[in-house]
């Protein structure tokens, strides 16, 4: 009887170690994923390392993904099903995965924090979660402040709506021949858009009605900040794409340009002389929107270890690694709402215009179709800016194209 309680005792504790109880042994999490800048890429090695040292038995094994293909690589490995447990996924290609059942919804598990993150929106499909905002990201107004100056302007100053930025690039495109108001995207693929969807998010204008059904951009306020916008092309835009627009900003060259937290980055590292300023982008009246997009970590719902997976995520996401890792790659836009509170963000004043234009941003609609949208309204945008052609008319035309897009679900 004696040999036959201690049987079951050693039973009893295997289970309760198989159970969470103990470590866990011999779980191996595959994660893809796109960050592969030499600078950011050892922080993201030693936060595995730290949690594998934490979780005996718990191997995290990274692969590392491109923008270039990245997409591709990941729907070849879902249609094959060899998905990683965690990928990583723009935030307009969540939709596409969990509307085919490709990544698993994690609301239970993720619903109690949900109001210490931002960017839900594109993780959410009839009311269920399906991925986690990691690192999200927004675009603000540069203005170099030394022309600026020299146009006669007072010191640092931004505009605070369309028409005091008409006057602000027009004073500075009139200093000279080869000095430019505005930096204006070329027909640059996944780019063109992100600029011009602020201005008319600015007016309160929609791509999609909110319940889904019915295109709406052939609206009288997609047609006011396209004439704003392509005014300002024409009329004192360098049209190029967005590195030479960077570039012609660096060198004194361009007044204002609309760029992401990575330009900052770039001026920081590379000890870069420039006298400029970061402002919030002016919508017709005082405050506009801009475009905000991340990073998000999903779980494929053919995983294994879908609980271990959502666990190393929580990490990865939780408030110090997102300033952990804000701090290594000097960036401004991470999802937890009190990793922004860090005086890393506070004490710099353009950390903060990211920060604070993160909550005046808009995600695209969510849809699973978005990737042929945007490319609906690019094109659009491409014939009206560079071939001239008739807006209205062109407006009307996108937005049959996303109609027919909607109704062929």
């Amino acid at each position: 009887m004696k040999s036959i309680s201690i049987s079951f005792a050693i039973l009893a504790l295997l289970l309760l170690l198989q159970c969470g109880g103990g470590k866990t042994d011999g779980v191996v999490i595959e994660w893809w994923q796109f960050w592969t800048d030499p600078a950011i890429k050892p922080t993201i090695e030693k936060m595995i390392a730290d949690y594998e040292a934490a979780n005996p038995g718990v191997k995290i094994n990274i692969t590392d993904l491109t923008w270039a293909n990245g997409h591709e690589k990941i729907v070849i490995a879902f249609s094959s099903g060899t998905a990683p447990d965690i990928v990583e996924l723009g935030s307009d290609w969540i939709w596409e995965f969990a509307s085919t059942g490709q990544i698993a919804p994690i609301t239970d598990e993720v619903v109690k924090d949900t109001s210490l993150f931002h960017g839900w929106t594109p993780a959410t499909l009839d009311s269920q979660i399906y991925a986690f905002p990691w690192i999200l990201g927004t675009r603000v107004l540069f203005v170099n402040n030394a022309l600026s100056t020299r146009a006669g302007l007072k010191d640092k100053y931004v505009p605070a709506n369309w028409e005091q930025m008409k006057l602000l690039c027009y004073k500075i495109d009139s200093l000279g021949e080869d000095i430019y108001g505005f930096g204006a995207n070329a027909a640059e693929k996944h780019t063109l858009y992100k600029k011009f969807l602020p201005f008319y998010w600015s007016t309160g204008g929609r791509i999609i009605s909110e319940d889904g059904k019915y295109a709406v951009i052939s609206s009288d306020r997609c047609y006011q900040a396209l004439k704003f916008y392509k005014e300002l092309s024409d009329s004192c835009g360098m049209i190029d794409t967005q590195r030479r627009l960077e570039d012609a900003f660096l060198a004194g060259k361009v007044g204002v340009i609309i760029s992401g937290d990575w330009l900052l980055k770039r001026i920081k590292r590379g000890n870069i002389n420039i006298d400029f300023v970061t402002s919030l982008i002016p919508g017709p009246e005082y405050p506009g929107k801009s475009f905000v997009g991340g990073e998000y970590l999903a779980v494929s719902s053919k995983s294994p270890h879908q609980r271990e997976a959502i666990r190393f995520i929580k990490y990865l996401t939780s408030k110090e690694n997102q300033i952990l890792f804000c701090k290594t790659n000097y960036s401004a836009n991470p999802s937890h709402k009190e990793a922004a509170l860090d005086p890393f963000f506070k004490d710099d004043p353009n950390l903060m215009t990211f920060v604070s234009q993160l909550r005046l941003s808009e995600f695209p609609p969510p849809d699973p179709q978005w990737v042929y949208i945007e490319d609906i309204i690019e094109t659009m945008l491409e014939e009206i800016l560079f071939k001239n052609a008739p807006m209205v008319e062109t407006l009307y035309e996108a937005r049959n194209k996303i109609q027919k897009l909607i109704d062929s679900k």
